[in-house]
């Protein structure tokens, strides 16, 4: 690559920070036009990211003992990215360069703006070292895992879009590292801090007006306070303005994707077939979906089973910590899951942890959670996420099909994107 040590690395991604607060207005307008997210949002995104990529002198000591996976000049990572993200998708891309790789990336379509702008950043400081590519995302992924000089391909998305591909892998001797969706339940106990779970799950949910793989979705509240934490729950989403995302104080803006609407409109008609009562919102126009709260919810229900990412909750009772144990584990996905309580919050948070680490395992494993945080909002949970926290899950949250070796391995658990790009020293 040219670049003789991970000094040299990181003062290229200190330079990157800088220039992606220098440019942060910038930045702001095209998430804005291109994606839709409100101005709060963006700003904070820029903030955080700035944060973390100076945090970077820490990933050092991660690879210790590591290499590249990238050997020849020629050879490269593939990075697909999702739409859900402007100045964050860079913390990916420097992770995976600190770790010795070049890097070609490629941002969504409805981010295609941004990207252009963040080449125009790119190439003065890493030269040929990232590089931008604007094919179709399908088109993108079949060439990397056909061509030779793509060692490792790493995806964000669906897994809808990604499991077709693993035969693919196989064939070409790939490695590919998939960050999917999730489906998170939000556990409260009779117990629990009442105000500090409110304003948790408010923040989650309501953040990129609920368009994050972590937000909140699936609200499990034991009997003897629901009804009163439904009540407050739904004052306090009263509060979320909406509509215009270039007002400071807007909170929840016109969704990204068509489809997400189409699938909340889908969810929320099976929800009332269900029984299920929406206490609040239930209205779309256009793209924009109103902050919306679906009580008396059961595990069935499509919005239930499915990811959201909308500004929709759905309510679900229960009577015994062994009941939302068995509910929380019926599901899809196992990116993230939160519990408020006191007394036996511990015994349902281990209950449903996954492995501190990525690990081999049989077959896709459902019913645990890559992060499962006690009394904790997500902020903190999520803190150093991509640099020093691993990120990622269980079910179809994510995994890793390693081709590479003699034997094919599928790993699942968080995982660290600079880690996941190396090989053991020989």
């Amino acid at each position: 690559m040219g670049v003789a040590s991970f000094g040299e690395r990181l003062e290229k991604v200190y330079r990157l920070a800088d220039e992606l607060e220098a440019h942060r207005d910038d930045l702001v307008e095209l998430a804005i036009k291109d994606i839709g997210f409100s101005f709060r949002d963006n700003h904070q995104e820029i903030s955080v990211s700035v944060e973390r990529l100076k945090m970077c002198w820490r990933v050092e000591e991660i690879l210790a003992g590591r290499r590249s996976i990238c050997q020849e000049d020629q050879q490269e990572v593939a990075l697909a990215l999702s739409y859900n993200g402007s100045a964050w998708l860079n913390i990916v891309i420097a992770t995976i360069f600190l770790a010795g790789n070049r890097v070609r990336v490629k941002f969504s379509s409805k981010g295609s703006d941004i990207a252009r702008l963040l080449e125009s950043i790119y190439f003065p400081i890493f030269g040929r070292e990232v590089t931008f590519d604007y094919r179709p995302g399908r088109e993108f992924i079949e060439w990397a895992i056909r061509d030779e000089c793509v060692r490792a391909i790493c995806v964000f998305g669906s897994e809808h879009t990604v499991l077709p591909y693993k035969e693919m892998v196989l064939t070409h001797k790939k490695r590919l590292i998939f960050e999917g969706p999730g489906s998170d339940p939000f556990i409260v106990l009779n117990d629990a801090s009442f105000e500090e779970a409110i304003q948790d799950l408010y923040e989650a949910k309501y953040s990129y007006s609920g368009q994050t793989c972590t937000a909140p979705e699936n609200i499990y509240v034991q009997k003897d306070i629901y009804h009163d934490f439904l009540e407050a729950f739904v004052e306090k989403s009263k509060e979320a303005k909406v509509g215009d995302p270039w007002d400071p104080d807007t909170i929840v803006t016109p969704l990204g994707s068509p489809l997400a609407v189409e699938n909340i409109k889908r969810q929320l008609e099976d929800a009332k077939k269900r029984g299920g009562r929406i206490v609040l919102g239930g209205k779309v126009d256009g793209n924009l979906v109103f902050p919306t709260i679906v009580a008396d919810a059961t595990p069935d229900m499509l919005g239930v089973q499915e990811e959201t990412f909308g500004p929709v909750s759905f309510v679900i009772p229960f009577d015994a910590p062994s009941e939302v144990i068995s509910m929380a584990k019926r599901n899809r996905y196992g990116l993230r899951a939160a519990v408020y309580g006191e007394e036996e919050a511990e015994k349902i948070a281990s209950a449903l942890r996954g492995e501190p680490y990525m690990h081999e395992v049989p077959d896709i494993v459902f019913g645990k959670f890559g992060t499962v945080s006690v009394n904790e909002p997500r902020s903190e949970s999520w803190r150093g996420a991509f640099v020093v926290k691993a990120v990622g899950g269980y079910g179809y949250s994510g995994w890793e099909w390693d081709a590479l070796g003699e034997t094919f391995k599928l790993k699942q658990g968080p995982k660290l994107l600079s880690l996941e790009t190396t090989v053991l020293e020989a």
